[in-house]
């Protein structure tokens, strides 16, 4: 229960194909750089994808920030690997060099055959996840690792620091949004599918929406987490200090941001509620630099529903969230409001 809102990007939710176990390769095999970036004792894992004959072209930065869970970038299977990006990335290619970072401890590339059926890597001889990624997996590691990414990344001669975007998705929103408030390398900022009130809210409120729905254990839960918030277990589920660090609500963060943030969310999105709240208390404000866009009927992933409600794969709206963000990073602008996501 306590893992309810933990999800991956809607992609991953696909079938493992066959039980055969493909041979895993290298990224540049699947077309991607490989960078070793060094953070304190750490050497920190980063995938670059740039349009084929153009990596050493001088482009802007796009730093994409995954969500939670310890799955590996490059899942593998027979007839080659899942898409590292949830929207295409060969598309924002054209603009800039996308960078993603692998989480700690995390092999760079795995045979879909040998993670969970969320694609989560377990230790084979624990069956939980490496200590590496218990130990780190924080949101102030995340924050201060990828400031160390960045920091080597911009000073790279293919790279235009004068255009530096964080997207965040999920998980990966609240490290953005801490990243904007903390971090002046970044130009640009996008909140995808965050909470402004932090992840016990969002935990809470799915809860509250299931039938019988009993809250009560999500209370203790929390109590308990207050008592040692820095804790650190290592369990399938989130040790108490992973818990407590990303429910710290980050409207804090984006409201002492020093850059333009676009807080983006599905309107059937858990979280959407809490977005719509804090959307309306910047218009109050007057905080000119958080801009927002919500996508009608779409849910945490950018995916639609079919009249029945079950989740409708031919309204998977990624690349037109990625074409919206990309236009507002170029032009400060929005393209007009979507209406509701309908069937093709």
């Amino acid at each position: 229960m306590i893992r309810y809102l933990l999800t991956t990007l809607c992609w991953l939710a696909f079938s493992h194909g066959s039980s055969a176990q493909p041979v895993a390769k290298t990224p540049a095999d699947y077309g991607y750089r490989h960078l070793r970036v060094p953070y304190g004792r750490d050497t920190v894992e980063v995938l670059i994808l740039s349009k084929p004959g153009e990596e050493q072209r001088r482009k802007p930065l796009l730093l994409f920030v995954q969500g939670s869970l310890p799955v590996p970038l490059i899942k593998v299977h027979e007839k080659g690997a899942y898409p590292l990006f949830p929207f295409k990335g060969s598309r924002l290619a054209e603009a800039y060099h996308l960078a993603i970072i692998s989480k700690p401890g995390i092999p760079l590339v795995t045979p879909v055959g040998a993670l969970q059926p969320n694609f989560s890597y377990f230790d084979p001889l624990t069956k939980a996840p490496p200590q590496a990624y218990c130990q780190r997996n924080y949101l102030d590691y995340y924050v201060a690792r990828n400031a160390a990414v960045l920091r080597y990344l911009t000073r790279q001669p293919w790279v235009d620091a004068h255009t530096v975007v964080a997207a965040g998705h999920s998980e990966g929103s609240t490290v953005v949004a801490k990243m904007a408030a903390t971090d002046r390398r970044l130009t640009h900022v996008v909140y995808l599918s965050g909470n402004p009130a932090g992840r016990m809210a969002t935990i809470i409120t799915q809860q509250r929406g299931a039938e019988g729905a009993d809250v009560a254990e999500l209370f203790h839960y929390w109590q308990s987490t207050l008592a040692q918030p820095d804790e650190v277990t290592c369990t399938p589920g989130d040790a108490p200090k992973t818990t407590y660090s990303f429910s710290v609500p980050p409207q804090q963060y984006l409201v002492r941001s020093r850059v333009p943030v676009l807080v983006m969310y599905g309107t059937r999105d858990a979280a959407a509620p809490f977005n719509d709240a804090f959307r309306l208390e910047m218009m109050r404000t007057g905080n000119a630099r958080l801009h927002f866009r919500d996508y009608p009927g779409l849910e945490h992933n950018f995916i639609g529903f079919t009249p029945d409600g079950r989740l409708d794969y031919d309204q998977y709206r990624w690349d037109d969230v990625a074409d919206d963000f990309a236009r507002w990073v170029q032009t400060g602008r929005l393209p007009a409001a979507p209406g509701p996501a309908a069937r093709p």
